[in-house]
């Protein structure tokens, strides 16, 4: 017996920009959203003013009933959301959810991870996949169990990464087509025909990795690294959080400068890692293991990101310098 799309109550869960694509094909579709949960209010910025997440504004746009809890396994908030009698939940981009809350709706919750599952389980898998210097990565939607990520998969869309793409390009295609493998996945639920596949059982190239949160230190780029390896850290940090390095000063003063574009330059030399050369103008190339690193964008502590000739116009750098 197959339900229309109209009686189907759905809530829907997610917090940043990856997570209102989705949403935002479900309520265009015509689907029934009853409500949405999202992070509470956080302060953001220099001035620290309350900021709504990317799905409350939305929710907020389009009236749609909203709830912020605190705490996921909060009484009040699990009242409140059994009121909504959801058939079916749907999780992008939010949180660990309990038992209590992944439990509650007859038809299950499911997740949609950019990633192609079993690879990059865990909170940050778009940058990892780039990082990694992978040539493909998807989406994925499967249904939660205990263990994060490892749930039944529904349907997974492979999507190539290029060599000039960084995290930020490749955020972009997979909410797009998250938005609309997330609708594709609720037809194939009302219809009934979803075949679950246990992760165990799918085929995996090479070993399993993991999709660690990436912290401020997580970011620092190491010189002594291949040329290969430096360029996919930096894309795939970028635009955001961003690759960075001390720049130290003739005088032993160093700054954190971020990275954001570079060019790869295999060749050979006997220059210690980190050493700087630039012609004061138009270039800056920094030595890594087996070549150099050129940087094409980088940004210093509170200026505005630039072009590396934009920035050597109001910078004096010379070879004296060096990147730690």
């Amino acid at each position: 017996m197959t339900m229309k799309k109209e009686d189907l109550r759905i809530v829907y869960m997610g917090t940043p920009d990856f997570a209102v694509e989705a949403l935002r094909c479900l309520v265009e579709g015509g689907y029934h959203v009853v409500g949405v949960v999202t992070m509470p209010d956080k302060p953001a910025g220099r001035g620290h003013k309350i900021q709504f997440s990317p799905v409350k504004q939305y929710a907020l746009e389009h009236n749609l009933p909203l709830l912020q809890p605190e705490k996921l396994k909060n009484e009040e908030f699990l009242d409140e959301l059994r009121a909504w009698k959801a058939d079916l939940q749907i999780v992008v981009a939010f949180r660990m959810l309990p038992e209590v809350v992944w439990n509650m709706p007859r038809l299950g919750t499911f997740n949609l991870h950019a990633s192609l599952l079993p690879q990059y389980r865990g909170a940050a898998p778009i940058n990892w996949a780039v990082i990694n210097g992978d040539t493909e990565t998807g989406i994925t939607t499967f249904f939660l169990k205990h263990e994060i990520d490892t749930g039944e998969v529904i349907q997974q869309v492979r999507v190539p990464i290029a060599d000039t793409d960084n995290v930020g390009m490749v955020h972009d295609k997979l909410m797009t087509l998250g938005g609309r493998l997330v609708v594709e996945t609720v037809d194939a639920i009302l219809n009934d025909t979803v075949k679950r596949i246990p992760q165990e059982e799918m085929a995996v190239v090479g070993e399993l990795r993991p999709a660690p949160k990436i912290f401020k230190e997580t970011c620092r780029i190491n010189w002594n690294h291949p040329v290969k390896h430096i360029y996919d850290f930096v894309r795939g940090l970028s635009p955001y959080p961003a690759a960075w390095t001390e720049l130290v000063q003739p005088d032993g003063e160093a700054v954190v400068v971020k990275i954001f574009e570079t060019e790869k330059q295999e060749e050979a030399h006997r220059l210690v890692p980190g050493t700087l050369q630039t012609d004061g103008k138009m270039y800056i190339r920094v030595a890594a293991a087996d070549g150099f690193i050129n940087i094409r964008a980088l940004q210093l502590p509170g200026k505005k990101r630039l072009k590396t000739d934009e920035l050597l116009r109001g910078f004096r750098l010379t070879e004296e310098f060096e990147m730690k």
